[in-house]
């Protein structure tokens, strides 16, 4: 009996979690340049009319900056405006962004909010992920501390849509959130590890965790109330399996390091996870997730 009610548990998650295509990351926000790219053809759209402004050139950099409530795009050394305050830069035939001299898949924002011009990367979240995990998770650790962290960082994220909201993206590409280094960080064996856990979340009282992790505990972690005040049940005070590595990090959640130890001793990304995260099950999202 206990088995199919967690079957149908599973069931409803699936149906009830509500989809969303993508995630936005903030990749710079009301800075006063940006520079901006594309490894194909990629075309300049209008947000507000949802026109075409611009075709960019393939593998070619290009200048904007915030003009008044416009934005503005430096082409054959002069500087032109774009009659809108937020554009979407789409690359052509699947290719390629590229801003902060790094590249990332799916598509780029620009807006002029009358601070500075933001630049978001709004992409599907598995292709999110297999940005953070190599930039959160050294690629040469056991592969089962990398579909942990995968399982981690995919709650943790869908957990924190709209944190930023004011800003207009939901999270930053730093540690403040996750760190976030687009296609230009991807590996073959973190890429696989996105991949094996694909939709797999975190949850508790049926709803997606946020999966707090650090980079090393000092020996035990800390229970969300020692380091935030709030109480919450899925974060206890645990061994962490780090004994002899410095603490680095708020220390509440998930270690990585500890991760990485217990997946040497033949731990699995699930049994790693259920040690740091008391009370928790698994659910697998909504599949209009990857359409």
């Amino acid at each position: 009996m206990r088995y199919l009610q967690k079957i149908f548990l599973f069931l409803c998650l699936i149906i009830f979690i509500q989809p969303c295509f993508a995630i936005k990351i903030g990749l710079e926000t009301e800075v006063n340049h940006a520079y901006i790219g594309a490894s194909t053809q990629a075309e300049i759209i209008d947000c507000n009319t949802n026109k075409l402004i611009y075709t960019l050139e393939k593998m070619k950099g290009y200048e904007f900056k915030p003009y008044r409530n416009m934005i503005a795009i430096k082409v054959d050394g002069k500087f032109c405006k774009i009659k809108s305050n937020r554009v979407v830069i789409k690359p052509l035939d699947d290719g390629f962004v590229s801003a902060k001299r790094k590249w990332y898949r799916g598509h780029l924002q620009l807006y002029n909010d009358g601070v500075g011009l933001t630049v978001i990367n709004d992409v599907p979240i598995e292709d999110y992920l297999q940005g953070v995990v190599p930039s959160e998770m050294p690629p040469s650790w056991n592969h089962e501390a990398h579909k942990a962290q995968a399982i981690a960082a995919r709650s943790y994220a869908l957990a924190n849509l709209g944190k930023r909201a004011k800003y207009g993206y939901d999270l930053k590409d730093t540690p403040e959130d996750q760190a976030y280094g687009g296609a230009s960080a991807e590996t073959p064996n973190t890429n696989d590890a996105v991949e094996e856990t694909k939709g797999v979340v975190l949850i508790y009282n049926g709803k997606i965790i946020p999966a707090y992790y650090s980079a090393s505990a000092g020996g035990q972690t800390r229970s969300s109330s020692q380091v935030w005040t709030k109480d919450l049940a899925f974060l206890k005070s645990v061994p962490s399996f780090d004994d002899g590595i410095k603490k680095n990090g708020h220390g509440v959640g998930m270690s990585q390091y500890g991760a990485n130890n217990l997946a040497k001793k033949g731990y699995n990304a699930y049994q790693i996870l259920k040690y740091f995260y008391a009370n928790t099950k698994w659910a697998k999202i909504n599949p209009e997730y990857y359409k």
